[in-house]
């Protein structure tokens, strides 16, 4: 069994980002971490990969800024990494995205599953994932909060989705496209061996003609970045007598600034 995963390096949540002088969005001088929602995804296919006795292989699309998630990716234990680059195309627009990432699944040719994690944090969706499965033919599960079954030979899927409304369990032929959730399994800490075998891997970039893809024009285009407009904020401190007599003051006041 061959389980493919994608991943890409994000800002850490903790960092300030904002619009600079050139209308670039920059987060400064701090590192990026691995999207945060693609450790669940990575460690769900080591874990498929290691009990099933199959191989493992992780797929960034982009710049070289990218490199650092693949190797957290490697010094967790995934066996391959691949960067799939095509300068002056827009990776942000999904079209283009899902193109080149279907391009890869082609040329490996033996895949079975692909995972993801729940979305991108820096960009705050998942429909590339949606659309890939899509170019690609394949049953797309999404949210899912636990593998039920993987029958390797059989052919099939079974897993259990996270509804509002609660669980809904679904299964479906091989090859298949799943979204995880938080919860599903307990990432690992890539060890120091990992992480100095990780520091020496080679990892080949393709591109567009190495897959045969002919990317078609991006369907949307950012004008511009800006930061938001500064907001005036004052505080006040309600005094009082006692507790019923503040908040009778802050009724009145919420009502006075209709808030109310």
């Amino acid at each position: 069994m061959h389980v493919v995963t994608f991943t890409r390096s994000t800002p850490d949540t903790a960092a300030k980002v904002w619009v600079d002088e050139e209308g670039a969005v920059s987060w400064g001088d701090v590192a990026t971490v691995v999207n945060p929602w693609d450790e669940y995804s990575l460690e769900e296919t080591i874990a498929i990969t290691k009990s099933s006795g199959g191989k493992s292989t992780v797929i960034a699309i982009g710049a070289a800024l990218h490199d650092d998630a693949l190797k957290h990716s490697l010094a967790m234990g995934i066996q391959d990494a691949i960067r799939v680059e095509e300068v002056g195309a827009d990776i942000h627009d999904s079209l283009n995205w899902s193109g080149l990432a279907a391009g890869a699944l082609q040329k490996l040719g033996d895949v079975d599953l692909v995972i993801f994690g729940k979305e991108s944090i820096d960009v705050a969706s998942d429909q590339h994932s949606m659309q890939l499965a899509r170019r690609m033919g394949w049953t797309m599960l999404s949210f899912v909060s636990a593998i039920v079954e993987l029958d390797a030979a059989a052919g099939t899927i079974r897993v259990e989705k996270s509804l509002e409304q609660g669980k809904q369990t679904l299964s479906a032929r091989l090859p298949a496209i799943i979204s995880v959730m938080k919860g599903i399994n307990e990432p690992r800490y890539p060890n120091f061996l990992g992480i100095r075998k990780a520091a020496k891997a080679k990892i080949p970039v393709w591109t567009a003609a190495d897959l045969g893809v002919e990317l078609p024009a991006p369907a949307t285009s950012a004008l511009r970045y800006f930061n938001p407009p500064p907001r005036a904020v004052s505080t006040e401190i309600i005094a009082g007598e006692g507790v019923s007599d503040k908040v009778e003051t802050l009724v009145a006041r919420l009502f006075e600034e209709k808030v109310l």
